[in-house]
């Protein structure tokens, strides 16, 4: 398990002095980059092959949001590697201890050459540190959209602040994106996001919005009908 410890500042706090969630997910993805210091072998592989780790698919629990000037600690672990995949828990604690939010993804190694996934060799998976994978609501790795029609909304172009390391839209900022799209004063309990395509600087994302109970579905797509992110969220009063 890899660890870091921060503190709820200005900038990451919404009116209603709470830290905002997505800066409570910006927290947790450094967490999971960041991992990588504490697998020296298995990033000197990964470099040495010109692989990366890109993520396919997270979900989040949400128990509280941590408020402003608390002191958080964001975790990280490795529960199961195989193949081409890795999966992980990614949690964020506040000052009490206890969890404010849970959330675990799949991630897939990919060649920056050619820009397929790649199956690592099991030595290399051997290598990895694993921990006990960690208790939370567990759902599907597949967004299935319900039946109806889907709202069109004004397309959002993907800026130059949205870029990342890896050259693409930064996988937070199309959950940060969709949020925008969410009804006003209600609650975020989860959420789930499958990513299909990395955006690039100047592609721009074409929304589709479907309401579901107490369910919000949004796509996010190119003009070309390429859907790059499938979001969904639980939403509370």
């Amino acid at each position: 398990m890899y660890t870091i410890a921060s503190r709820v500042g200005a900038s990451q706090t919404g009116a209603d002095g709470n830290m905002k969630l997505i800066s409570a997910v910006d927290l947790m993805q450094d967490c999971s980059m960041l991992w990588m210091e504490s697998e020296p072998s298995f990033t000197t592989f990964l470099s040495s092959n010109n692989l990366g780790m890109f993520l396919l698919f997270r979900q989040a629990q949400v128990i509280r949001l941590p408020k402003y000037g608390e002191r958080v600690r964001a975790a990280t672990s490795i529960y199961q590697c195989k193949g081409f995949y890795g999966y992980r828990n990614t949690f964020l604690y506040g000052e009490d201890g206890g969890p404010c939010v849970k959330s675990w993804g799949i991630g897939a190694f990919v060649s920056y050459e050619t820009g397929r996934m790649v199956r690592l060799p099991k030595e290399e998976m051997d290598k990895v540190v694993l921990d006990p994978q960690l208790d939370m609501d567990y759902g599907d790795k597949r967004i299935l959209l319900p039946s109806g029609e889907s709202k069109p909304l004004p397309a959002m172009p993907v800026r130059r602040n949205d870029i990342d390391l890896n050259g693409h839209m930064n996988n937070a900022r199309y959950l940060e994106a969709a949020m925008e799209l969410l009804p006003q004063g209600r609650t975020v309990l989860g959420f789930r996001v499958e990513y299909k395509a990395p955006a690039k600087l100047g592609d721009l994302l074409y929304p589709g919005l479907v309401e579901a109970g107490n369910r919000v579905y949004i796509t996010l797509s190119g003009n070309d009908g390429q859907t790059y992110a499938v979001l969904e969220f639980s939403l509370g009063s």
